[in-house]
């Protein structure tokens, strides 16, 4: 093989190889995306749960102060600040 042919195969297989490595970081880009929305709904699902975790720990309560049988008013009151407390929670936990 003279020099001319192997300056040649070198410059091929250069070529070949840029061009796998241009395929690899669009690759890598599109996974980082990915990965970015997979974070965001793994962010927000956690929210969620969070609120409804907040929303179950509430009607417990409200069953147990429904078991004292106090007043139905007095009820609904408690539940309404239990319900202000949780909204001002959420406010703080999207800051």
């Amino acid at each position: 093989m003279t020099l001319a042919e192997q300056l040649t195969a070198v410059t091929k297989k250069t070529e070949r190889l840029i061009a796998l490595c241009d395929a690899l970081q669009q690759e890598n880009a599109l996974l980082k995306q990915q990965q970015e929305l997979l974070n965001t709904s793994i962010s927000d699902s956690n929210g969620k749960i969070a609120e409804l975790e907040e929303k179950v720990r509430v009607l417990k309560l409200a069953k147990s102060v429904a078991d004292t049988g106090e007043k139905t008013l007095d009820i609904k009151q408690k539940i309404n600040e239990f319900v202000r407390e949780i909204d001002k929670c959420i406010v703080l936990l999207k800051k």
